[in-house]
């Protein structure tokens, strides 16, 4: 029989391992996990859709972080509320946004439709970009911006598209709707040359100079589409790849200088990122806190947000669903103590910023 389960389980890998080579391959990796908060009998929920970002995907096809951002949100939600929390996740690893759109927050509403739910958050579009870098980097000849163009207007389809469903869908009694924005993983990599040349100037472009302003029109649409559709915008963009320090004395953190500002326009904001303040952008591999001193927000793969602490079973062998004691209690100024220190922890750090003093 063990040698069964293992052989099984090989097959899998392997199967997992071929199928990885096709961009539509997918990893279903669902979990829910209770902050189980003492003396306690209240219990909200956070619902969470998504693709692998949300999935606390670590490079296994059958577990995940167990403290994914939007646990994270739901361990600060327990303590301003004095209550126990349910994280749900209901995210597919490698989907693009039509894929999280149709067969998470579609197919599944019914997670947000319970009448215990209060925050409903997602995120998509990761890997829209990332299929469109790895055609345009494929490209010999004459370069073809069109994969990149498809992809943000794939994405423009589809947030939109998801705001309306929650908002018609999710439980009347949801306090707060966030949508989490892009991250450049691979930012420092991309500063090579390209394959292809540029059907004006003839000359091969630099990788970076090509995709940042594609990412920085597909943030602002997330976040300007959110203003307008009664969501908030968790800016992982400026969060992850902005110093948490003033490193070119305008004034302002540069994570808080990169921010999305409501109300402005998309050329103002591309320019921002583009140009202006194009200097402090830094590849989050080395997230400066301070001047001297930086943490590591992307994994190993290049892409995918650090965490800390244990993982749960999702994926091949089905989801988690536990409950345990919150790592912290208390927040000053409402922050952990490792807020700035690992990808998952600023990014469900960011989304809680949004949530309400009341259930």
């Amino acid at each position: 029989m063990q040698t069964r389960i293992r052989n099984t389980l090989l097959a899998a890998v392997v199967f997992f391992t071929l199928a990885g080579q096709a961009t539509a391959n997918t990893l279903t990796q669902n979990v829910s996990w209770t902050i189980d908060r003492a003396g306690t009998t209240a219990k909200y929920r956070v619902v969470a859709y998504g693709d692998s970002i949300y999935a606390g995907y670590n490079g296994s096809i059958t577990s995940a972080a167990k403290y994914s951002a939007p646990t994270v949100d739901a361990e600060y939600l327990s303590a301003a509320w004095n209550a126990d929390i349910e994280s749900v996740r209901r995210a597919k690893s490698g989907a693009v946004a039509s894929d999280v759109y149709n067969n998470k927050i579609v197919a599944e509403r019914s997670y947000m439709q319970a009448s215990n739910t209060r925050v409903v958050t997602f995120e998509m579009c990761g890997n829209d970009g990332l299929q469109a870098r790895s055609a345009f980097k494929g490209q010999s000849g004459t370069c073809d911006d069109a994969v990149l163009t498809a992809a943000e207007n794939s994405c423009k389809t589809y947030v939109a598209a998801a705001m309306d469903y929650i908002n018609a869908n999710a439980y009347s009694g949801v306090k707060v709707k966030v949508i989490s924005n892009l991250h450049y993983p691979g930012y420092s990599a991309d500063n090579v040359q390209s394959s292809c040349k540029d059907p004006n100037t003839g000359a091969t472009v630099n990788m970076q100079q090509k995709f940042l302003p594609a990412l920085a029109r597909m943030n602002f649409m997330m976040c300007d589409t959110a203003r307008q559709k009664g969501f908030q915008c968790a800016d992982n963009f400026a969060q992850y790849m902005g110093a948490d320090y003033d490193s070119n004395g305008d004034g302002m953190a540069d994570s808080d200088a990169l921010r999305y500002v409501a109300g402005e326009s998309q050329a103002s904001y591309v320019t921002r990122i583009t140009s202006t303040l194009r200097s402090t952008i830094r590849d989050a591999n080395t997230h400066f806190v301070s001047a001297g001193s930086s943490y590591d927000y992307i994994q190993s793969d290049d892409t995918h947000p650090t965490y800390t602490g244990s993982t749960v079973t999702a994926g091949l062998f089905g989801g988690t669903t536990g409950t345990g004691a919150p790592r912290y209690t208390s927040f000053s100024s409402g922050k952990n103590p490792i807020w700035n220190q690992f990808g998952h922890e600023r990014m469900g750090w960011a989304v809680s910023v949004f949530n309400t003093p009341t259930p």
